[in-house]
């Protein structure tokens, strides 16, 4: 089923999600198990990269470490907001913490280990829906 994924998803972006093999294995397992449903990353990583910043419709299909398909989901809402606005409400659909202090913790030690932290960083929040898990 997953080798003609990019066929039946043509337009689909791709999603790497985490900064190390066991974190983004970690990250697709929340996503599978419908667990996940938001994620974030740092505005000036899209910018770095001459990236398009997701709409709400674009289809990501999620990639393991090994670049191999787990699952696609689809964008429901896309924001762009500072670290210190996000919602508790965001910080759980993010799945990885069961408070938003936990997850302020976690994520600002990704930030500071992937180009810096400040409470002002910019950040492209984006909720999602599970379609398909490969």
């Amino acid at each position: 089923m997953t080798g003609d994924v990019w066929a039946r998803y043509p337009h689909a972006i791709r999603g790497e999600y985490g900064d190390s093999e066991a974190l983004c294995e970690h990250l697709v397992d929340l996503i599978c198990a419908g667990t996940k449903t938001a994620t974030c990353g740092a505005l000036r990583d899209y910018e770095a990269e001459g990236s398009a910043i997701p709409a709400p419709g674009d289809i990501e299909i999620v990639l393991h470490w090994d670049d191999t398909p787990a699952a696609v989901v689809e964008m429901t809402d896309v924001t762009v907001q500072p670290f210190h606005a996000v919602t508790e409400d965001f910080a759980l659909a993010e799945g990885e913490n069961d408070s938003h202090a936990g997850w302020a913790t976690g994520h600002r030690a990704y930030f500071e280990r992937t180009g810096g932290w400040s409470p002002d960083l910019m950040l492209v929040c984006q909720r999602f829906k599970l379609i398909e898990v490969l």
